[in-house]
């Protein structure tokens, strides 16, 4: 069984691209097995809408969470994991290098414009971002990182992107990975209704269009933090 982990800041791109794994018929999908984990050890003040059905729906322990992701049989040849990346606090990486890793990336600035219409109080470190960069260096040292997938592009041609992945995973392309089924899915954690909205209208890749951001002072600075760790990212993207 090869085991995927796909590893985002923005949640809407990850969540289409969950849709679309599921769409193929060797793969099941898992929605942030690690996010009540994150919540009883998160080191910042967001308040996070629906924390205790979180909780009440996973086990927060999150070592018991990656012995299931590595040692369980979830019944098809591939296994598809969507990750936030803040939510490995406090984790041994190491079980990384036992598994496919998949970084999504996505303009910070588009990413704060999402995050900060749900949670007050937004850090660089509630996004992410710096995160994940740390997350990028890691695999590329252990020369554990498949893949970087970055919104814009994919959004720009989603049968070229996910082509190149599929073929990086070692797995043959489907064009079924390119349309879903509006509406709520099955694989969605008790989170869906506060963050999944917009992806819910869709039926497969929204076609992209540029966006202008009106960010407050203060998430502009957050921006330009992130800025040049994103594009050192984007250099390795998929295109």
């Amino acid at each position: 069984m090869q085991r995927i982990n796909l590893w985002s800041s923005p949640r809407n791109i990850s969540t289409a691209l969950m849709y679309s794994f599921a769409q193929r018929p060797d793969t099941v999908v898992v929605d942030e097995p690690l996010y009540a984990h994150y919540l009883v050890r998160q080191t910042t003040d967001a308040d996070h809408p629906g924390r205790a059905a979180i909780l009440e729906s996973q086990n927060s322990n999150g070592q018991e969470v990656v012995d299931q992701m590595l040692g369980h049989d979830y019944g098809k040849e591939l296994v598809v994991f969507k990750q936030m990346t803040h939510h490995l606090v406090a984790l041994d990486l190491g079980f990384l290098d036992e598994m496919e890793n998949i970084l999504l990336i996505r303009d910070p600035r588009a990413i704060l414009n999402s995050f900060s219409r749900v949670v007050d109080k937004v850090t660089a470190e509630d996004i992410g971002i710096p995160q994940q960069f740390e997350l990028f260096q890691y695999l590329k040292k252990q020369d554990k990182l498949t893949a970087v997938i970055d919104a814009r592009l994919l959004l720009l041609n989603p049968a070229g992107v996910l082509g190149q992945l599929s073929e990086r995973l070692g797995v043959p392309f489907t064009d079924q990975m390119l349309r879903w089924d509006a509406g709520a899915r099955p694989e969605d954690g008790v989170w869906a209704p506060h963050w999944y909205a917009n992806v819910h209208k869709s039926t497969g890749f929204k076609p992209w269009s540029e966006q202008a951001f009106q960010l407050s002072p203060t998430l502009q600075e957050i921006a330009e933090d992130c800025l040049p760790a994103y594009e050192e990212m984007l250099l390795e993207a998929v295109c």
